[in-house]
């Protein structure tokens, strides 16, 4: 018994082939994702930077104030680091802010960004509320 091998590979094609003209329409585009909620602690670091500036303090000092250290409030300032309520607190005393103070901006901003995105608030809101 002798058996004839074929030349032929079988193909699998990674895409589907496109249709003949005039016989199907192209998909519509998938809508454009929502833009997403800015994290606390992007507003919190940005809170703190920008009051600095505005002090025209550096890193440094306001490290040396806080009892931190520089690349930690550093890294607290770019969003890359959840800093304890106890850093957030010594941070802001550095600066000459309350703990409130420093959230009640950082709440400000949130609802700016809000805002800006076009997102409606979605209940009545008179306060300040923090979750841990």
């Amino acid at each position: 018994m002798t058996s004839r091998a074929t030349d032929q590979a079988r193909v699998i094609p990674l895409r589907p082939a496109p249709a003949p003209k005039g016989t199907a329409r192209p998909a519509a585009p998938a809508p454009a994702p929502a833009p997403r909620e800015p994290l606390w602690r992007d507003l919190i670091g940005d809170v703190l930077r920008r009051e600095r500036l505005a002090q025209e303090r550096t890193l440094k000092d306001v490290a040396e104030a806080a009892r931190i250290s520089m690349p930690y409030l550093s890294e607290v300032e770019r969003g890359r680091k959840e800093a304890s309520s106890e850093v957030l607190a010594a941070a802001a005393q550095a600066l000459g802010l309350g703990l409130g103070d420093l959230l009640s901006r950082a709440h400000s901003e949130l609802t700016r960004t809000s805002a800006r995105s076009g997102r409606p608030s979605t209940t009545a809101y008179n306060g300040l509320c923090l979750a841990a």
